[in-house]
């Protein structure tokens, strides 16, 4: 059967922690997407939920369910291989970030979403569809503030492992990487997003707090060769009070985003303020207007966009596998560029952008 032609589309959630719960929520909301069948290793077995949706304990006993779609929520081990899994039975997928460990791991969905064309893939990079983001992205691309010059990014938490919980994010053998590939990551994709991409690339990388054998600290400057964007990113786990701040400055004013509106409500208010530069008045005290955002819509948003490109055959136009892929490259230049950290961890050279 054609998955589209369905309505509505009857979905599968592999991973039903916090994060498969929310996205499970997201789909009871979309009039043409019907959660049928979950799964999750702290099931005790098969059966069904008092709302009738069938649990499992495996991705492979939940894909011989009649789908015609799957939302992976995954750790980052195993993302990549039940992404593959499903693509090949022919479902669309919406996988969280990241898309894998490493470079190998998105380097082999991309390969099998070229053998299926017909199916649509896309990545939970959320922060693009904040409300503050899709503001900021729009008066950029109307170039009323002219070209971007540079970027500076912060985005921080207190530990590795938060609110609770499970502990493989600080496990390298699962994870992959540290604070960076898990939420600094974000704040790469948004800087992509801003200012296209980023070629040449300084860093250091650490994890000289927590002691984990992930890092707890990243800090890179990176800059592309074709549009003279220069970006300075933090990615830390040390930050005691929860950060996010971006700040892009072009060539007649600026933009800055602070806060993101987040389940924990920790990171503060989420605002954008936009700075409008006086040629007449270089005194470092422009005109600002400020504006506060009170709804966080971005995961019904992303939900809602992959089920449109689903329904219309359209292709994803943002949180794409290229999307990942070169936002996992960019990650990977990071770590690649910190000599002590790559050989410590035996970080192979990502190459050129693919």
């Amino acid at each position: 059967m054609n998955a589209a032609a369905r309505h509505p589309l009857r979905v599968g959630i592999a991973g039903y922690g916090i994060v498969g719960k929310r996205r499970r929520e997201c789909c009871d909301r979309h009039p043409d997407l019907q959660v049928v069948a979950v799964c999750d290793r702290y099931f005790d077995g098969p059966g069904t939920m008092p709302d009738g949706v069938r649990h499992w304990r495996t991705y492979e006993e939940l894909l011989a369910e009649d789908l015609d779609a799957l939302v992976v929520c995954m750790t980052n081990d195993i993302a990549a291989e039940v992404v593959v899994a499903a693509m090949e039975r022919g479902l669309h997928v919406l996988c969280e970030k990241p898309p894998g460990r490493n470079m190998a791991d998105i380097g082999r969905v991309v390969a099998a979403e070229r053998l299926h064309p017909e199916v649509r893939l896309m990545y939970g990079f959320n922060h693009r569809y904040h409300e503050s983001v899709q503001d900021a992205l729009r008066i950029v691309r109307s170039g009323e503030l002219g070209r971007i010059v540079n970027m500076r990014g912060v985005y921080g938490k207190s530990k590795l492992i938060t609110f609770n919980q499970p502990d493989w994010r600080a496990k390298r053998e699962i994870a992959g990487g540290g604070v960076l590939l898990d939420q600094g990551i974000h704040m790469v994709d948004l800087m992509r997003l801003f200012g296209g991409e980023f070629d040449e690339v300084q860093s250091v990388v650490s994890n000289g707090h927590w002691g984990y054998d992930v890092e707890d600290n990243a800090y890179a400057l990176m800059r592309s060769r074709a549009t003279g964007v220069v970006a300075m990113i933090n990615s830390s786990a040390t930050q005691w009070r929860h950060q996010f701040h971006l700040d892009i400055t072009l060539q007649r004013g600026g933009i800055v985003l602070r806060g993101i509106l987040s389940g924990s409500k920790s990171y503060g208010a989420e605002t954008m303020t936009v700075v409008v530069a006086d040629p007449d008045r270089d005194n470092g005290d422009p005109r600002e207007t400020l504006t506060t955002y009170v709804n966080d819509p971005s995961w019904d948003t992303e939900v809602a966009v992959w089920a449109g490109a689903v329904a219309t055959g359209a292709p994803i136009e943002g949180g794409s596998a290229t999307d990942a892929l070169r936002t996992m490259h960019l990650v990977h230049q990071i770590y690649w560029a910190d000599r002590t950290w790559r050989e410590r961890y035996a970080i192979p050279d990502p190459g050129p952008l693919p």
